[in-house]
């Protein structure tokens, strides 16, 4: 029987989620603690791969089970022994072939920006010292809506077969000296969201024009980016899958 479970993760202690050699991830002390839980070995598949020191409010993941679950003793007997950075939400019974990365057909990423130095924030957001012009930002953003091939702003490495996404919000908002980004699309590239936030914070900054964005967008050049932003504000906030795939 097939299941996805919903986590939600502190990404700072973590090498990302995907199981790698000689490195913590999110993925394999879930696949332990499920493993125990279960009483049998479980493999998972997550919605997707944040890097390290990304967080996630909403992660999925899927996996096989012999026998069928009680989703409530499951979710409490995994709390209690996953630790404190990683929280088991839901599970849910799918169908057989549902899969937690193809079967998205959207993903929503947060990424916040402190502009006032705060030592509680110092693992989950970005700390910019200089004011940025968010008006401008925003112009910028909303660009992206205009465009489908996503180039300039993936990584060179990865199995990625092609640099298409089909973005539907972009969007900053200001509370105080707090800002938030939200960006929704079908799918993401390795390394995307962090680099799109670079170089709309040097809009912010008056490094370069709205102009200059658009051109740097459609120019398909990797070389032309600003920088990534820091990993500790960037969460992956919301998975959506079609409602026939689940199970009542």
């Amino acid at each position: 029987m097939r299941y996805f479970l919903e986590i939600a993760y502190d990404g700072t202690r973590f090498h990302g989620w995907q199981v790698q050699p000689n490195a913590l991830s999110v993925q394999e002390i879930l696949e332990d603690c499920l493993s125990k839980v279960l009483r049998e070995p479980i493999s998972t598949t997550g919605s997707g791969r944040t890097d390290t020191g990304v967080h996630a409010i909403q992660q999925f993941v899927h996996f096989n089970a012999q026998l069928p679950l009680d989703p409530q003793q499951v979710v409490y007997r995994l709390n209690r022994i996953l630790p404190d950075d990683i929280s088991a939400l839901n599970l849910y019974l799918v169908q057989p072939d549902a899969h937690a990365r193809y079967d998205a057909f959207a993903r929503t990423y947060h990424y916040h920006i402190t502009l006032r130095k705060n030592p509680f924030k110092r693992l989950h957001a970005w700390y910019h010292s200089r004011p940025l012009d968010v008006e401008k930002m925003n112009e910028a953003a909303a660009i992206l809506l205009n465009y489908e091939d996503f180039t300039t702003f993936s990584k060179v490495k990865g199995d990625t077969k092609h640099y298409r996404c089909n973005m539907y919000e972009a969007v900053w908002e200001q509370a105080g000296e707090e800002l938030g980004f939200t960006i929704r699309a079908n799918r993401f590239l390795r390394g995307m969201v962090r680099l799109v936030v670079g170089t709309l914070v040097d809009v912010g900054r008056g490094k370069l024009t709205v102009e200059e964005f658009e051109q740097i967008v459609a120019s398909q050049d990797r070389s032309r980016s600003s920088g990534a932003a820091p990993s500790e504000g960037l969460y992956l906030a919301k998975v959506e899958y079609p409602s026939e795939l689940f199970i009542p």
